[in-house]
């Protein structure tokens, strides 16, 4: 690929949607992890040829972070990217493949140097901030299973009716993503996949911690020594008494004004174009959500002076950039060709 195609990727952030001193950060930190897997799958089948022999690769690694990079923000086909970079369609398939997952093993960045990878350093970590954070579930359309199936209706969202996966989110009090869990089927229910995915053990033995949660996860307080906090439940269900009914509802609207930044967190993971804007494989569906939610914090991560707004904001809000539309993508291919 051509040194001017690559410069116009990292220096316009409305195609990638990251700085290049994000882009610089992640080329230094999973290069050597593809490289080292790629060595070992290398190592892994018996030698046909000798040492140097065989096809040399059309793609970087910087190149295929470039190509996952742009997958990721604007969810276009491989063909058009493979246009774009002079390959074949397997090639960036194949890149995709490789590329991602390692995104999506570096965790979410709260701080310089601070990733959390798993659920457990995120308790730890809340331990030791002794601040209140906000979990939350939500949901991504994938693409229904085919017919004949055996969990064919095991995606299927009692909710929103629609086939998806369900992935629990963690966030701060100013919406910074801090967490985002695997995915699991749309029929789960959010208390049931939070449980499946230890967050009551890890609670009730670990530090003393704040989470708000919604009324989805009531229960979770009673098992965790009410380190979640959920909102008041009602006593009165019928012929409640005006004191209680006026009571009961500044309770519940204080409480949902705590946790509502958990849905501007949600909202800037979801504004990224590889969620929003078609149905993704079920296959890959965990590492792409994974992957993008670690791009997400790295981003806000390099900004200290992050601060969610009152009204849910787009895409611009955050990384000070409009995305590129579809043309003006198609447009930048064929201004910036390979050579």
């Amino acid at each position: 690929m051509g040194n001017g195609t690559s410069a116009a990727i990292i220096w316009d952030r409305r195609i990638t949607g990251l700085s290049a001193g994000v882009i610089a950060e992640l080329v230094s930190g999973v290069g050597p992890l593809w490289h080292e897997r790629h060595q070992t799958r290398l190592a892994s089948r018996p030698r046909k040829r000798a040492v140097g022999a065989g096809a040399k690769h059309r793609l970087v690694f910087v190149d295929r972070l470039l190509v996952t990079l742009v997958h990721l923000r604007h969810g276009v086909t491989h063909d058009v990217l493979a246009c774009w970079f002079g390959v074949d369609r397997s090639t960036i398939t194949r890149a995709i493949g490789e590329v991602r997952p390692l995104l999506a093993e570096r965790g979410c960045t709260v701080t310089a140097g601070v990733r959390l990878r798993t659920l457990a350093e995120v308790v730890d970590h809340l331990g030791e901030s002794g601040k209140t954070r906000i979990i939350d579930g939500t949901e991504i359309r994938v693409r229904r299973p085919a017919v004949g199936r055996k969990d064919r209706n095991r995606f299927i969202s009692g909710k929103s009716k629609q086939n998806a996966v369900k992935a629990m989110v963690l966030t701060d009090g100013d919406g910074r993503v801090l967490f985002c869990s695997p995915t699991g089927p749309g029929s789960c229910a959010d208390i049931t996949h939070a449980r499946q995915l230890g967050l009551v053990k890890l609670l009730a033995d670990g530090p003393a911690v704040e989470i708000l949660a919604d009324a989805g996860y009531q229960g979770l307080g009673a098992q965790t020594g009410g380190r979640v906090v959920t909102p008041p439940h009602r006593k009165f269900k019928k012929n409640a008494p005006d004191w209680y009914e006026e009571m009961h509802e500044r309770q519940r609207k204080a409480h949902s004004s705590r946790r509502n930044r958990v849905k501007h967190g949600i909202a800037h993971l979801k504004n990224w174009r590889a969620l929003a804007r078609h149905l993704a494989r079920r296959e890959h569906a965990s590492d792409t959500i994974q992957a993008v939610a670690g791009l997400l914090s790295h981003q806000q991560g390099c900004r200290p002076d992050f601060v969610t707004s009152e009204v849910i904001p787009g895409p611009a809000a955050i990384l000070d950039v409009s995305p590129l539309t579809v043309h003006e993508l198609v447009r930048a291919c064929l201004t910036n060709p390979c050579t």
